[in-house]
């Protein structure tokens, strides 16, 4: 019986867990996107409220090219979490054809406990 390695991941717009089901264990790792550090002396200037807002932008599209290149190594996805980032996310996996072939599940659920993250996991993949 071959065995199939399954990914779970919870997400919102700066972390994420990313739980692997393989051979009835789980093994997790957690992402948070790097924050970008705020001048709060110059806050009314437009110009640094644009350079603030690229670099968030930035930032946000390296974690989601993090979160893809882990991706990538699974048959089964599950994204879910209570904000859009897992949207946008699997917007992004649909517009590349390296996932063609990985089955991606959106779920909606509000905030959760770690060990409520790992439950729903388990169960879904069950």
């Amino acid at each position: 019986m071959k065995e199939y390695k399954e990914l779970g991941v919870w997400m919102d717009h700066s972390n994420a867990i990313l739980m692997e089901l393989y051979n009835h264990t789980i093994d997790s790792k957690k992402l948070m996107i790097k924050p970008v550090l705020n001048d709060e002396n110059k806050a009314d200037d437009t110009h640094v409220i644009q350079k603030h807002s690229k670099e968030q932008q930035q930032h946000q599209a390296a974690f989601y090219k993090e979160i893809s290149d882990i991706i990538k190594n699974y048959q089964n996805v599950l994204l879910f979490g209570p904000t859009d980032a897992k949207n946008e996310l699997f917007n992004l996996l649909k517009a590349d054809h390296s996932f063609d072939n990985t089955k991606i599940e959106l779920r909606n659920t509000n905030k959760m406990a770690e060990n409520k993250i790992y439950e729903f996991v388990v169960e879904r993949f069950r």
